[in-house]
């Protein structure tokens, strides 16, 4: 049995590094759009034929689905303290205005903030770090795919520009700042 009461428990889980279910798959359903973004490009313009290199197309979506994935997380755990201290004075007024005719203990009025705090923090770094993480992953396949990996032959490019884009994405979002 937990030592923690419910409320402990609900406040550890916002800070850790741990997402919902419900993060979790919107965050590989959209890692997973974006990684297959990229096929449309190698089949249209560097001409990939899809059914001879479904098994590439397959393989590196998969991997590239994985570390952008990772990367949300990433991005999601560090903008969520930085959103929590920027919104917090905010939080507070609308939350003291909406129930300052109601009575309720000091106890209450703070966890309530606490709460209201949190939401606002998980879905502004949820949609941030998907916004975030998507444009660089995309600036990154367009510049490998056209400028710096033009001249490899289209299958070579297709798994350096997903391995580099996934790659740096997943690098980038390790840092803490």
């Amino acid at each position: 049995m937990s030592q923690f009461t419910k409320e402990e428990e609900i406040l550890l889980q916002d800070y850790s590094r741990n997402v919902s279910t419900k993060s979790g798959a919107l965050f590989y359903g959209n890692a997973l759009i974006i990684s297959a973004i990229p096929i449309w490009l190698f089949w249209r313009v560097h001409q990939m034929d899809p059914i001879s290199s479904a098994i590439l197309y397959v393989a590196m979506t998969a991997i590239s689905t994985f570390l952008v994935s990772f990367a949300y997380k990433n991005s999601k755990f560090v903008l969520k303290h930085k959103i929590v201290q920027k919104r917090e004075e905010a939080v507070t007024r609308e939350i003291l205005r909406k129930f300052e005719d109601k009575r309720m203990t000091k106890q209450e009025r703070e966890e309530r903030i606490l709460l209201k705090k949190n939401e606002v923090a998980d879905y502004e770094a949820t949609t941030f770090s998907i916004f975030y993480n998507n444009a660089i992953y995309l600036l990154i396949v367009v510049a490998a795919s056209f400028f710096f990996l033009r001249s490899f032959t289209p299958a070579l490019n297709y798994i350096l520009t997903i391995a580099a884009a996934s790659g740096l994405v997943a690098l980038f979002s390790t840092g803490t700042k």
